[in-house]
């Protein structure tokens, strides 16, 4: 069990473990997202670790991974290791399993798919941790008993060096990256999740523009809620739509080949409809085990627009290289 002080310093560091004196029922994850610059190679790799639930036995499911996504393609690879083969700070971004390493400086890996070192070409630029905002998940940050924690180590930063892709020489300079992350005990049983750095508009790359967008089911003293947090960054200012900020929502709509979703907050109102396309299979944690079950793609298209309460358009465009999930009971969320 973490102290009152290990607490503090996790709700201080999103970006760190959280999972030190956690021995069951725990989960946690980095999602480490590399575009080149011709968008020609699309990699999620997400190290993480997980203790499953005691069984009848006394025993649980842990293991340390590696998972590997081919955005463009929608395969997928899941690399299991030793829970020892797994270590992280608890005061930063720095993670290892077995030979592979993530940290604020970069990405070397030693996987089947991809060998290399990729340098991040300068600093990652998390969501901001203040006393009032401790990350993005606003206040309930701070609630201990929530079911999943969510933490943006970088909205994106340049990359450069060069990967063995399948055993092909690659290069990623002047590519994007994008790292974000979950802590917790499960992932939520229904959910959509998007995010992309990459936002086209009339005028060409809006290069510091940076989309993050989930709406899920929340578990709350014994009900639950429909949750959602929306970031986008661009022109030098994050822009947020929360349920802590007490944005309304004013369309909520999932079919088989589209999300469409209006906000209206603070920060004005926003638009997106993500176009949804068949992807891969990444395992997810469930109380007992880590899963196959959550179809991404990183091949998305998302429309977005941005209007301040003027009527003023500050941002419109597609937002490329989209990572997207829609996952589990969206129905009950949709009626929540």
């Amino acid at each position: 069990m973490r102290t009152p002080a290990q607490w503090l310093r996790g709700v201080r560091h999103p970006e760190a473990f959280h999972g030190h004196g956690v021995r069951r029922g725990f989960f946690e994850g980095w999602y480490v997202k590399l575009v080149s610059q011709d968008r020609a190679h699309r990699w999620a790799v997400i190290p993480g670790v997980f203790r499953g639930i005691a069984d009848d036995d006394g025993g649980g499911c842990d293991e340390a991974f590696v998972q590997v996504l081919d955005g463009l393609t929608g395969r997928s690879w899941y690399h299991r290791f030793p829970v020892d083969a797994f270590s992280a700070s608890a005061r930063g971004f720095h993670v290892e399993v077995g030979p592979n390493r993530f940290d604020a400086r970069g990405v070397t890996l030693d996987l089947p798919q991809l060998r290399g070192r990729i340098e991040h070409a300068e600093p990652l630029r998390p969501w901001p941790v203040t006393l009032r905002e401790p990350g993005i998940m606003g206040w309930y940050g701070l609630v201990p008993f929530m079911e999943c924690f969510h933490g943006i180590v970088s909205f994106g930063h340049g990359l450069r060096g060069t990967l063995e892709v399948e055993g092909a020489e690659e290069s990623f300079d002047g590519g994007r990256g994008y790292i974000e992350k979950d802590w917790g005990r499960a992932f939520p049983s229904g959910y959509v999740w998007m995010a992309s750095n990459h936002v086209d508009h009339a005028d060409g790359e809006h290069p510091d523009a940076s989309l993050i967008a989930s709406v899920a089911i929340i578990p709350w003293l014994g009900g639950n809620f429909r949750g959602s947090i929306v970031g986008l960054e661009h022109s030098g200012r994050l822009h947020r739509w929360t349920t802590y900020n007490r944005s309304e929502e004013r369309r909520l709509e999932i079919d088989d080949t589209h999300v469409r979703w209006s906000l209206a907050g603070p920060d004005g109102v926003i638009d997106l409809e993500a176009e949804r396309v068949r992807g891969g299979l990444l395992h997810a944690p469930l109380r007992t085990a880590m899963h196959q079950r959550v179809e991404e793609t990183l091949d998305a298209r998302i429309t977005l627009r941005h209007v301040a309460h003027d009527g003023t358009t500050l941002l419109e465009g597609v937002a490329e290289c989209a990572g997207l999930e829609v996952f589990g009971d969206t129905d009950r969320m949709l009626a929540l």
